[in-house]
């Protein structure tokens, strides 16, 4: 049995990265992997930082690429590959194509990392779909939503969560936490993980800190601009928080891979994006023992198990989120970090490689033997 990690994308974010960390896991358990990418991109080099098995593929376009598919499927077939695993719907068409050439020789899954945002119920989605052998959906209201917006078979969706390896995740003392990032001792801290870039959502909480009095109350943002985007947005966010006279409560710090210092420099993590289908960081950080404020779209409801594992906030409504974080400040919500953390176990990585195998894996060999 070999399992095939198929990512075309030259961006580097947590889809591309939860694709490599499953590849990962599932060879440090004994499985034999195979990562396909596209030479140079982030997710192709981190693969092989990792020393995962790799072969570097050609780009190709999102659909129609039966070129490409051919010169696929023949990699796939000398590999005896027996499971193909995408993230990226720009390898949905691709992936129907190397089904359709291979047939029954190698068994699909698509772990789903993004919404859709409108009915996918014509024709040419059904049609595509159809190549797909299980469609895994990391959140309950994501199955539903596969449910409603498409003619994929129910009965081969599966509930599996995007996993996390907790034993990365080592939580400190905050004092210590906020040396090392030179913040300061005794303010109240909301910090924002991630790109610098709109949809992040770091400009939504300028705004609600503009609208709050308190100057204790200080905002953290750890990440960088997108490499080879420029720092227009960054530098649009220096001059929003010198415009409010903000600068003493605004810090700014580059990315770190050792997050846990992040997290447990922090009193809360803001979630500010628009509509986050996941959510990684917020599993992170609950798992660290640090409350979440999230805005109330996407899977973030469902993670904080609506309201009663961390607070929310009206998308996208910069008003909102200062009454939130006034209310934070003034003690009204209290978020007990035993039972955030306790709730983290079901995204546990192990358990995660434990579904993929029991319900995907083990398909296969039924399928064989029938």
């Amino acid at each position: 049995m070999k399992l095939i990690y198929l990512c075309s994308s030259k961006s580097w974010g947590g889809l591309e990265l939860n694709q490599l960390r499953n590849a990962m896991w599932m060879h440090k358990r004994g499985h034999e992997v195979l990562v396909l990418g596209v030479e140079n991109t982030p997710y192709f080099k981190k693969a092989l930082e990792w020393s995962l098995p790799t072969i570097a593929i050609a780009p190709y376009r999102k659909y129609y690429a039966f070129g490409s598919a051919l010169k696929l499927a023949r990699i796939l077939k000398n590999e005896k590959a027996s499971h193909l695993f995408i993230r990226d719907t720009r390898d949905m068409s691709m992936m129907a194509s190397l089904k359709f050439l291979l047939k029954k020789s190698i068994t699909t899954v698509y772990f789903m990392e993004m919404q859709l945002g409108v009915s996918k119920k014509n024709l040419l989605h059904t049609i595509r779909f159809s190549f797909l052998d299980f469609w895994s959906c990391p959140l309950q209201g994501l199955l539903e939503q596969v449910q409603e917006k498409t003619r994929f078979n129910p009965n081969r969706l599966l509930l599996i969560p995007s996993g996390l390896d907790k034993s990365a995740l080592i939580p400190i003392d905050k004092e210590s936490a906020r040396k090392t990032l030179n913040l300061p001792e005794k303010a109240l801290i909301f910090g924002l993980i991630g790109r610098l870039d709109p949809q992040k959502g770091q400009h939504l909480l300028v705004e609600a800190l503009a609208k709050l009095k308190p100057t204790q109350i200080h905002i953290v943002f750890l990440g960088e601009s997108t490499k080879g985007e420029g720092d227009h947005y960054f530098n649009n966010l220096k001059e929003q928080i010198s415009i409010e006279k903000l600068s003493e409560q605004v810090h700014f710090r580059p990315f770190r891979e050792d997050v846990s210092v992040f997290f447990s420099a922090i009193d809360w993590m803001v979630m500010a994006t628009k509509a986050e289908t996941f959510g990684m960081v917020s599993i992170e950080s609950m798992s660290c023992g640090t409350p979440v404020l999230g805005s109330n779209a996407g899977g973030t409801p469902e993670i904080l198990n609506f309201g009663k594992l961390g607070v929310l906030f009206e998308s996208m409504n910069s008003m909102a989120l200062s009454l939130k974080m006034q209310g934070i400040l003034d003690g009204s919500y209290l978020i007990e970090p035993k039972l955030m953390q306790e709730s983290t176990a079901q995204y546990d990585h192990n358990k995660v490689c434990t579904a993929v195998e029991e319900q995907v894996l083990n398909f296969f060999h039924q399928d064989l033997n029938a």
